[in-house]
């Protein structure tokens, strides 16, 4: 059902037909704690509240949001000013559950990449893993990992024979490209510092090995 598209309704308590309102015009029985007579939504008070620029009720509070022209989106206002901005990347689905974001009840998930998921889908990807499955580029602050990593690197020794192993890697937090030496544990991007890299192309020994 169209719910932008009702004109009448009926109350199911004496059962008479009317234009649709909040409570009804002969027994006063209260068809929701809220009603928005633009999309003609009823429902109990979570403090929604209808956003023009989207078209659709969002769940409030309205002042603890903002609405982004260029996302297309309310969003926490916490991130006004401090988000990545993608022409109209709310009218994606989300990459996690495939529904859809921007008439979602559920809140959207900003990441730094300017790629949006559900927050409770945000959540469950972090169990998994680090990475925007769109672009691959690291959906949270890394640093401090990295700098443990760094540790872990140095006191693994690489086997004799891969000592002096070469690769290009590309990474996916800055996309860019550099040879480093190869390492199980991880390859470090030399632009970044950052070991969300993968290898992008051949290997090759050290001139002094070779």
């Amino acid at each position: 059902m169209d719910r932008f598209q009702v004109k009448e309704v009926q109350c199911s308590r004496c059962q008479k037909i009317q234009q649709a309102q909040q409570s009804c015009e002969d027994c006063k029985n209260l068809f929701g704690e809220y009603y928005c007579s633009i999309c003609h939504l009823f429902d109990k008070d979570k403090k929604q509240y209808h956003c023009e620029k989207c078209g659709i009720c969002r769940i409030g509070p309205k002042e603890d949001f903002f609405h982004c022209s260029k996302c297309n989106l309310c969003l926490a206002l916490n991130l006004q000013g401090n988000h990545k901005c993608i022409e109209n990347v709310s009218r994606q689905d989300c990459p996690i559950c495939l529904e859809d974001i921007h008439t979602s009840r559920v809140g959207a998930h900003v990441l730094p990449c300017g790629h949006l998921l559900h927050r409770t889908c945000y959540e469950d990807m972090l169990k998994e893993g680090y990475r925007c499955p769109l672009c691959m580029h690291s959906a949270l602050d890394m640093t401090r990992y990295w700098r443990q990593l760094d540790d872990e690197v140095a006191q693994t020794p690489m086997p004799t024979e891969y000592q002096n192993m070469m690769v290009e890697i590309l990474c996916n937090d800055c996309s860019a490209r550099s040879m480093v030496q190869f390492h199980i544990l991880g390859m470090k991007c030399t632009s970044c510092e950052s070991y969300n890299t993968a290898q992008d192309g051949g290997c090759r020994m050290a001139l002094e090995q070779q």
